[in-house]
C-alpha cells in the first residue's frame, strides 16, 4: 500500500476512488469486494483496481488522499483564526470541515471514515500508513485538545478525546446520509454550532469520583484508534 500524497493518476482511476468510497460507505470495508467496485465505477475490466491500486488497502490509501488535502487546507485555514485556548472553537476548527463535507450530495467520505472506525485496525495495521498531512493534522489537535483539558485526569483525557471525535464523526454522517437521501434536516448552521456546544460540554466535563475510581481500577486506557479523520 503506497502512502504518499501523489494525486490520484487518471480519470479512470479516480472513478474507482469515487466508486468505492460510495460503496464501502454503504456496505462496509468487508462487504465489497474489487469485482464490484469495478462494475460500479463502469468498467469493464475486473482487475481494474488491482492494475491502479494494488490491493483493496491501495484503494483505501487513494481515497485518503483524494479527500484529505481539502480538509486539511481548510483546517489550516480555521486553526489560523481561532482561538487556540477555547476548547469549542478549537474543535471547530478541526470539525468543520468534516461537517461541511457531509453537506455534498455526491459525497460519501464521512460515512466510509465511519465504517472504518468500526474495523479491528489491530489486525489490519496498514491502514494506518496515512498521507504525513493527515496524520499531523489529527496528532496536533489531539496534543491542543491534551492542553485544553488538563483539569481532567491525565489517563481519562484519551477516552474522552476518542470518545468526542467518535461522537462528532457519527453525527456528521447521519447527517451526510440524510443529506444525501434527501430527508428534511435542520439548517447546517444550526446543526452545526448546536454539534460544537454538544462537544465541548462533553468534552469538558467534569469527571466524577466514581468514573476515576474505575478508570484506576481498568488501568492504562488504551491507545487510540481514531487517527484518520
Amino acid at each position: 500500500m503506497t502512502s504518499g500524497d501523489a494525486p490520484v493518476p487518471s480519470a479512470s482511476a479516480l472513478r474507482l476512488v469515487l466508486a468505492a468510497e460510495r460503496l464501502f460507505a454503504r456496505h462496509g470495508i468487508d462487504g465489497v469486494s474489487l469485482r464490484q467496485i469495478a462494475a460500479e465505477a463502469g468498467s469493464s475490466n475486473n482487475s481494474a483496481v488491482h492494475y491502479h491500486f494494488g490491493t483493496k488497502h491501495g484503494l483505501i490509501a487513494a481515497i485518503f488522499r483524494h479527500r484529505l488535502p481539502q480538509i486539511i487546507s481548510e483546517r489550516r485555514l480555521l486553526a489560523a483564526r481561532c482561538d487556540p485556548d477555547d476548547l469549542r472553537s478549537r474543535f471547530e476548527a478541526h470539525f468543520l470541515p468534516v461537517l461541511t463535507m457531509a453537506e455534498a450530495t455526491d459525497n460519501h467520505y464521512v460515512s466510509f471514515i465511519e465504517q472504518i472506525q468500526r474495523m479491528d485496525l489491530a489486525s489490519v495495521p496498514d491502514l494506518l500508513d496515512l498521507p504525513a498531512d493527515g496524520l499531523r493534522s489529527n496528532e496536533e489537535f489531539r496534543r491542543d485538545l491534551h492542553r485544553l483539558l488538563a483539569h481532567l485526569d491525565e489517563s481519562l483525557r484519551p477516552l474522552r478525546i476518542n470518545e468526542g471525535q467518535a461522537l462528532c464523526m457519527h453525527a456528521a454522517a447521519d447527517r451526510e446520509r440524510a443529506v444525501a437521501s434527501s430527508v428534511e434536516v435542520m439548517p447546517f448552521e444550526v446543526f452545526a454550532n448546536s454539534l460544537f456546544d454538544a462537544m465541548a460540554g462533553f468534552l469538558a466535563a467534569p469527571a466524577s469520583a466514581a468514573t476515576i475510581r474505575r478508570l484506576r481500577d481498568a488501568g492504562a486506557v488504551g491507545a487510540a484508534r481514531l487517527r484518520l479523520l
